[in-house]
């Protein structure tokens, strides 16, 4: 980890801790910062035209944006946008204080042991020899390819089976008048 540096050979608490420390004052500064911007936009022209539909977005990100504030911890890059869009949309800070606290011990874990790890080793990889380093990057981001795109066939093979197994027992795919005018009356 070349940012924590100081942290190399250091027991894992003082690392995980510290990391803590780390991503909890980083995640609440840019929720505030959030905050303070979404005050402005709610006092400005463009807040006063989106007016309800502001209220509703809001009402809607303090009800369901708890689980997102957390599983944006996993993420890299996401998790600064998700919580400044948490304070500009003035989620309540109990609920996003407790959805950050919980993404936040996961992030330090995740940066502690496995993300850390990796980037440390790669990072002496590359400070012993660029290409091999360069060839590790390129293989990994095949490899991920390879399974993003695997996952996307094997996800549309899925739904293509779950249509012929909706017509095969009888359905008739949607495409019949019955169909069409049932869903004309909802």
């Amino acid at each position: 980890m070349p940012e924590f540096g100081f942290l190399d050979g250091q027991p894992f608490w003082i690392v995980y801790f510290t990391l803590l420390g780390v991503i909890l004052c980083r995640a609440q500064a840019t929720y505030w910062i959030g905050r303070g911007l979404g005050a402005g936009v709610g006092r400005s022209r463009l807040g006063s035209r989106l007016g309800s539909r502001l209220d509703k977005a809001r009402e809607r990100i303090d009800r369901y944006g708890a689980p997102v504030v957390t599983l944006s911890f996993c993420t890299v890059g996401v998790q600064t946008a998700i919580n400044l869009a948490a304070g500009a949309m003035r989620m309540r800070f109990p609920r996003y204080l407790a959805a950050m606290f919980v993404g936040s011990l996961i992030w330090a874990g995740l940066w502690g042991v496995v993300i850390g790890g990796m980037v440390g080793t790669w990072l002496t990889l590359y400070l012993s020899s660029p290409w091999a380093a360069l060839a590790v990057a390129v293989l990994a981001a095949a490899i991920v390819a390879l399974l993003v795109l695997r996952s996307r066939r094997n996800g549309a093979a899925s739904r293509g089976e779950d249509e012929e197994g909706s017509q095969a027992d009888g359905g008739d795919g949607g495409d019949s008048p019955t169909h069409h005018a049932g869903a004309a009356r909802r």
